[in-house]
């Protein structure tokens, strides 16, 4: 009984299907905006490895060499991979925030498009 997994193109969800028989398989729609815009992902694989082992793979500061922090496009691509290290899904919210910064948008801290004090956003200090 595969699980599959499917990210909706119109509104970027990501979905689960658990499919009981291949015979009676029908193509889902997507549960968050209902349209039949799903596409089918290449599924994880499990790779056995310690905590601590995952820890150090992302404390390496080789894995810093290519990030520019103040590129979302970069910063985008530096969390992808550090969620693949962890090796679990890190959530619909992630994965938005990540597809945002790889369309060039920098989220905020506040996670709400403007500054913490409600301002424009402009001149942020981190």
């Amino acid at each position: 009984m595969p699980i599959y997994e499917y990210r909706c193109t119109a509104c970027r969800a990501y979905h689960q299907e658990l499919v009981l028989s291949l015979a009676r398989y029908v193509e889902p729609a997507c549960p968050k905006c209902g349209k039949q815009s799903l596409r089918k992902l290449v599924s994880r694989f499990a790779v056995m490895k310690s905590q601590d082992s995952r820890l150090d793979d992302m404390a390496d500061p080789a894995s810093f060499g290519d990030l520019d922090e103040n590129d979302p496009r970069s910063v985008a691509k530096w969390a992808r991979r550090m969620g693949d290290s962890l090796g679990e899904d890190l959530g619909e919210d992630f994965d938005e925030m990540v597809d945002r910064m790889e369309a060039g948008e920098m989220p905020d801290e506040t996670g709400d498009g403007g500054s913490a004090d409600g301002g424009d956003g402009g001149d942020d200090t981190f």
